[in-house]
């Protein structure tokens, strides 16, 4: 019993983290145009 108030702070911790990349990612225009990315692997020779 004594772990879960070790690891329920780390998870809530991991999450903000997960949180804060995502919202980076957004942020800095990774998921503006995800369709030409996948059609530009194709293409590419």
């Amino acid at each position: 019993m004594d772990i879960l108030y070790l690891l329920i702070p780390l998870s809530v911790v991991l999450v903000f983290f997960i949180l804060g990349g995502l919202w980076w990612a957004i942020d800095r225009g990774q998921f503006e145009d995800i369709e030409v990315e996948g059609q530009r692997i194709l293409k590419d020779s």
